[in-house]
C-alpha cells in the first residue's frame, strides 16, 4: 500500500482519489462512487467531499492508498 503525503491536516476525497492517482480524472470519480466502489477504512463511501485525515485508508477495486 502506497503512502501519499498531503500538505495539510485533511483532504476531500475527491481529491485524494486523484492525487493518489487512484482514478485518472476528477469525472472518474462519481461513478466509482455511485457503484460502491470507493471504500474509506473498509466501509463502503458515497461522499467525494468527505473529509481524509492522516491515517485514513482509500481503496478502489484492487488498489489501496493510506493518507499521510
Amino acid at each position: 500500500m502506497r503512502e501519499i503525503e498531503i500538505r495539510d491536516q485533511m483532504i476531500r476525497l475527491g481529491q485524494f482519489l486523484k492525487l493518489a492517482d487512484l482514478v485518472e480524472s476528477g469525472g472518474d470519480v462519481k461513478p466509482l462512487l455511485l457503484e460502491g466502489l470507493v471504500r474509506v477504512n473498509d466501509e463502503i463511501e458515497t461522499r467525494r467531499g468527505r473529509q481524509l485525515t492522516q491515517g485514513d485508508v482509500v481503496t478502489v477495486g484492487e488498489r489501496s492508498a493510506r493518507v499521510g
